[in-house]
């Protein structure tokens, strides 16, 4: 009896010990409330976005304690900005180009890699792209990432085999993909970016999640009317253009910022800005121009139109709405309403109902020079008179990196807060002569129909801040000076602490209610992704992706002074828990660049002026406004190749550093070598001798 019963207990522990080591399923349900705090499943957590977690082992009395549990060094990556996703013990993250890790959150060790190559696929759109990913999406023990050539692709979690892999966008034109996906309802849904460089009308398309084929597509703006309209919406949006909008192809592309309301079954979408952004070029006789810079509500089953809210009508600054779109409950008007928050670009923080899209508050929470203020009545903005750049020039704030960027804010419920990581910098928007009527929309390099010169931004010129913003009050709760700018998304918990990574590559844990500093860390590099919180084996950590990238890095001098240099620094995975003992590992210092003199070079300015609009249009991207790189490609002011003509030629028209990311610019004439050579070195000696880029 006694051996019987020793047996029947023995069953009941390999039950429970199989029941503990079973699959989560992660399915609309979960993804929902996100179970108990245990896993990170999505990028916000859950489909609300609120980068939330209920877990509080570690809490605001006992932070200080925190330390590095391990860490995992990256050495194949640059770019490291993705939300890593946590289900069952194991870590998932995309890094440059999309490769793809699974990670054992217990030991760092890694499980699986996944390489979608990339570089190799993208063709001529390697001119256009960076090498960031924001992340992956998880699905019932599918892994979807999204390549910056513009596929979707779907992984066995377990194995990284390759499931299924759909082309998102037409390959011969200037798109590219590198927002996270979502997933819902048995399906995944991704948009696309290009506007800047490419007649480009941006739409978003869901796919089945099983098999990759497509079940529906959502278009932001109209195209020709000639040609036909895809939906009812498109005709409505059609009456709101002018001109012959369809040539320079609208825009709207969506990028980031799409939220699935599973309560009431759409997606909501941010949209993005116009193609071009100069409104006297896309729609020369006005018009708002839906659904540019919009928040949009589809039918998550079908795809169809549902209601829209416009937070710029008619927009000409890029002040896209694609920044991420989180849900709340929130009291209004002595009752609770299904809102939900968001802080794009323009600087105003919008609560909007989500059941039909009504305007329940907009208020400043950053410098917005564009516009007094936001009418309630009829939800548009009050604009500033001659903040169109009417005359032809004009300073506005903010400019096109806007008051907030791609970085995620997060919400707590038991604060009421959100905790934004915004900024204050200026736009310089001008068109004085142009030829806005000849303007020709540009294929594979940059023309965003104002002027663009690419003049270095000085360090001083922005200032940023974790800002705790209430949305019930539409005031700010508390507030950190920031160093500027680029610093990372935000991630909040029960624990009354508000996670954040810094330019500067400081790690740092505030009091959620009233912003104390409560702990921090330097790690070495500046940070672009956002923390995340989970629990293995009833234990919590934290884990961080250091890895210094994204757009903010080209802003010459703002973002070089930071020190991270191309290369330079270890790119890292670091998980935290309480008592950790792991030792932090040694990195480089900040370093600046040294710019070359070569003397024997003798600089022809006619030349370097034609260098210097090529350069403006085709290498900025990477290299960095006023050829001051930030880190995400060399410094070509310190760069020996420039020097040597068949060198540069190399790289430059024959692609010799092509599998490293560096495009390949075959049509280049001999002038423009020339032309680039001839800039680059007026830009060392300019920079030598003190003289700011122009």
């Amino acid at each position: 009896m006694r051996s019987e019963l020793k047996g029947w207990v023995a069953g009941l522990a390999l039950l429970a010990g199989s029941a503990q080591a079973a699959d989560t399923v992660v399915d609309d349900a979960y993804l929902a409330n996100g179970g108990d705090g245990g896993n990170w499943p999505a990028y916000g957590r859950t489909s609300t976005e609120q980068r939330y977690s209920p877990l509080d082992q570690i809490n605001a009395g006992n932070v200080k304690k925190l330390g590095i549990e391990w860490v995992l060094d990256l050495p194949k990556e640059r770019s490291l900005i993705a939300t890593p996703l946590v289900v069952d013990g194991v870590i998932y993250f995309t890094g440059s180009y999309s490769h793809t890790y699974a990670v054992d959150a217990r030991t760092g060790k890694q499980l699986w890699e996944f390489d979608p190559k990339t570089i190799e696929r993208a063709g001529d759109r390697l001119r256009i792209m960076w090498d960031i990913n924001r992340g992956p999406a998880y699905y019932k023990g599918k892994l979807i990432i999204s390549t910056v050539d513009g596929r979707l692709v779907a992984l066995d979690a377990k194995t990284g085999k390759q499931l299924w892999e759909a082309m998102t966008v037409d390959p011969r034109k200037s798109y590219y993909v590198n927002g996270a996906p979502k997933v819902f309802r048995d399906k995944v849904i991704i948009g696309n970016g290009g506007t800047e460089h490419e007649a480009a009308r941006g739409y978003v398309t869901a796919y089945d999640v099983n098999t990759g084929k497509q079940a529906w597509r959502f278009y932001i703006v109209p195209g020709n009317p000639a040609d036909g309209f895809e939906s009812k919406a498109m005709e409505m949006a059609a009456k709101t253009w002018t001109g012959e909008w369809w040539k320079h192809g609208g825009g709207g592309n969506v990028w980031n910022g799409m939220t699935y309301d599973a309560e009431f079954n759409q997606v909501l979408i941010g949209t993005g800005n116009g193609s071009p952004w100069n409104q006297k070029i896309r729609s020369p006789g006005g018009g708002d121009n839906l659904f540019l810079c919009s928040i949009v509500a589809v039918d998550a089953d079908t795809g169809e139109y549902k209601w829209h809210y416009q937070t710029n009508p008619g927009e000409t600054w890029d002040y896209n709405a694609n920044m991420d779109i989180v849900l709340a409950d929130v009291k209004y008007g002595g009752q609770t309403v299904k809102a939900l928050l968001q802080a794009p670009k323009n600087g105003f923080f919008y609560i909007i109902n989500r059941a039909n899209g009504e305007l329940l508050s907009a208020e400043k929470f950053g410098k917005a020079t564009w516009a007094e203020r936001i009418d309630l009545k009829t939800g548009r903005p009050v604009e500033v008179k001659g903040a169109r750049y009417e005359d032809g020039e004009e300073i506005v704030w903010p400019g096109p990196w806007g008051a907030h960027n791609w970085h995620a804010m997060s919400y707590n419920p038991n604060t009421g807060l959100v905790y934004i990581p915004a900024y204050d910098m200026p736009g310089a928007y001008k068109d004085t002569g142009m030829d806005l009527a000849g303007w020709q929309s540009p294929h594979f390099r940059v023309d965003p129909g104002v002027e663009f010169k690419g003049e270095d931004a000085p360090a001083d010129i922005a200032q940023a801040r974790l800002l705790a913003w209430d949305p019930m009050k539409q005031a700010k709760a508390w507030s950190h000076e920031l160093p500027p700018m680029w610093n990372a998304g935000t991630m909040t918990t029960k624990g009354n602490l508000v996670f954040q990574g810094r330019a500067d590559g400081e790690f740092v844990a505030y009091d959620a209610a009233k912003g104390d500093v409560l702990w921090s860390m330097k790690m070495g590099l500046g940070i672009s992704s956002a923390p995340v919180t989970y629990t293995v084996d009833g234990k919590q950590y934290v884990s961080l992706l250091v890895g210094w990238g994204g757009g903010g890095t080209i802003l010459g001098s703002l973002a070089a002074q930071h020190g991270w240099k191309y290369k330079l620094h270890p790119r890292r995975l670091y998980t935290f828990a309480l008592d950790g003992k792991a030792p932090l590992p040694p990195s480089p210092p900040p370093t600046l660049a040294k710019p070359l003199e070569a003397p024997e070079f003798k600089v022809d300015t006619a030349l370097a002026e034609h260098g210097r609009a090529l350069y403006a249009a085709s290498c900025l991207y990477c290299h960095g406004a006023g050829m001051v790189s930030g880190g995400t490609a060399p410094d070509l002011r310190e760069s020996p190749i420039p020097t040597n003509r068949e060198a540069f030629e190399g790289v430059v028209r024959k692609g010799a550093l092509r599998p490293n990311g560096m495009p390949q610019f075959a049509e280049l004439t001999d002038k423009d070598i020339d032309g680039l050579m001839h800039f680059i070195r007026l830009r060392a000696r300019e920079s030598l001798s003190g003289v700011a880029a122009r």
